[in-house]
């Protein structure tokens, strides 16, 4: 069995978690070096490339609701894409964690005019009451922000396994095309190959760096060599 975009995990080998965990620690040190040591210039000229690709990918539209993030530690800064989606009539949600305990998140409204508070972890949030905010189910397209990503559109985040919680419906049923559309945004240079899977991370749909877009293929995800 393999997966399809968006779909439900390969079937994957047994998992030696000690040592994922210690190969998925050494990436991401590594990766977030990489992402924070980008010149100014090429930063400012890559973030220009990734929210026009976005706004090319027609993501945002009268009533649709998008969630995004709020970057850190040298992420893909998304404020050029906001301003973009909010004057397509768009609605911007993003996440704020509501169980730390749980890892459980839940994406709020995140007007133009949002006040901000900073969780635990140091990441700016909506400070509205999660009570306003939308289960993924009800929300059209995530924009997630990546740590790494691999060819066949598996994403390394920070570890907290936040995003794959929340996304987790995304590995139930047969359907190949489900709410909300998982959108990966990254630098190019945070490409890895070899990725090693677990059955509980869940695929993206796309992923948008600075050269393009990336769509994984049913093919791709059974590659397991991570080859484009």
């Amino acid at each position: 069995m393999t997966a399809q975009v968006g779909g439900a995990s390969p079937l994957l080998p047994r998992v030696d978690m000690q040592e994922r965990r210690r190969k998925h620690a050494d990436e991401r040190r590594r990766l977030r070096r990489l992402r924070r040591e980008l010149p100014a210039d090429v930063r400012r000229d890559a973030e220009r490339r990734i929210a026009a690709t976005l706004r090319r990918l027609g993501l945002a539209a009268p009533g649709r609701v998008v969630a995004v993030y709020l970057a850190m530690d040298g992420e893909v800064d998304l404020g050029p894409y906001f301003r973009l989606a909010r004057r397509a009539g768009a609605r911007l949600y993003a996440p704020r964690i509501i169980h730390r305990r749980r890892r459980a998140i839940r994406f709020v409204p995140l007007p133009d005019d949002a006040a901000l508070t900073r969780n635990r972890f140091g990441i700016a949030e909506p400070a509205d009451d999660p009570a306003h905010g939308l289960p993924p189910h009800r929300i059209d397209a995530v924009i997630a922000p990546l740590v790494g990503f691999d060819p066949r559109g598996y994403r390394l985040g920070m570890g907290g396994g936040y995003y794959d919680r929340a996304l987790r419906t995304r590995l139930a049923g047969r359907s190949t095309w489900r709410r909300p559309r998982i959108v990966g945004v990254a630098f190019a240079c945070q490409e890895v190959r070899g990725y090693e899977v677990a059955p509980w991370d869940v695929p993206l749909d796309l992923v948008v760096t600075e050269r393009g877009v990336l769509r994984p293929t049913p093919a791709t995800r059974e590659d397991k060599g991570s080859t484009r």
